[in-house]
């Protein structure tokens, strides 16, 4: 059964600067077997009604402004997979989930930044999910729960975001981390280790430092999509950690 992953995607420069997560995101990308499909709930693709891009052909996204002009040419031109599109519905049907398909959303950076460097070839079919950030954390576990079964068929399921994204306290000189960043962090790492789901769903409460390091929460509910989506197994490992400009985390968790 194939592992489902929470991957931090950092700043977009993370395809174009060299980086130890960058090299860290390649090399999982050959370490890994190559999957049948991915599953991507990106933080970048907010909704109010649970969104399954169906688009034949998605295009790239380049939803930022204020980079390097070589990001805006980057191309990533993997297919999109309906029929896997519409099964992710029927899953969410059966589940009592709302859903709808679209079939115009393109790649944003939140799936093509990963992807480019994991599978540089765009030779796996990607369906793109969006995120509510308006659920309770309990919510957002359920519905990765109900797509856990796609793991047995060889899809890998991505949630895309960060556990600590504060882009209003970034030093942009140097990555050292915050104090407060690396305290919830580590938080987190023991909530999840031991699968503490009660205490993670009750993180706004429970953990130090939750409301700086998640001013927001699009960012942290792929976390919790991705540990649902693994919740019969329970098992999590922690791959990678570091920090990108002090105070955006960037952690790759795979939960089996």
């Amino acid at each position: 059964m194939y592992p489902s992953f929470f991957l931090a995607h950092g700043l977009p420069t993370i395809v174009t600067e060299p980086h130890g997560y960058s090299r860290f995101l390649r090399a999982l990308g050959t370490q890994l077997p190559k999957p049948v499909g991915i599953v991507v709930f990106s933080a970048h693709w907010q909704s109010e009604v649970q969104t399954i891009g169906a688009a034949a052909e998605p295009e790239t996204l380049h939803d930022f402004f204020g980079f390097p002009e070589e990001l805006y040419g980057i191309s990533y031109p993997a297919k999109g997979n309906i029929l896997l599109a519409m099964g992710i519905g029927r899953l969410f049907d059966t589940e009592g989930i709302a859903c709808a398909l679209d079939d115009t959303r393109g790649l944003d950076h939140g799936v093509w930044t990963l992807l480019s460097l994991m599978h540089p070839a765009a030779d796996v079919p990607v369906v793109h999910l969006s995120v509510n950030p308006l659920l309770v954390p309990e919510e957002q576990y359920r519905i990765g729960r109900a797509l856990q079964a796609l793991r047995s068929e060889g899809i890998m399921i991505v949630g895309s975001g960060g556990t600590v994204h504060h882009l209003g306290t970034m030093h942009w000189q140097d990555d050292a981390a915050e104090l407060w960043a690396k305290q919830f962090d580590a938080w987190l790492y023991d909530r999840i280790t031991v699968w503490d789901s009660d205490a993670l769903f009750d993180y706004e409460r429970r953990a130090p430092h939750a409301a700086m390091a998640v001013p927001t929460a699009e960012h942290f509910a792929p976390l919790l999509i991705a540990m649902g989506a693994a919740d019969r197994g329970r098992r999590a490992k922690l791959l990678y950690q570091k920090y990108q400009y002090g105070t955006v985390s960037l952690g790759a968790w795979m939960f089996s």
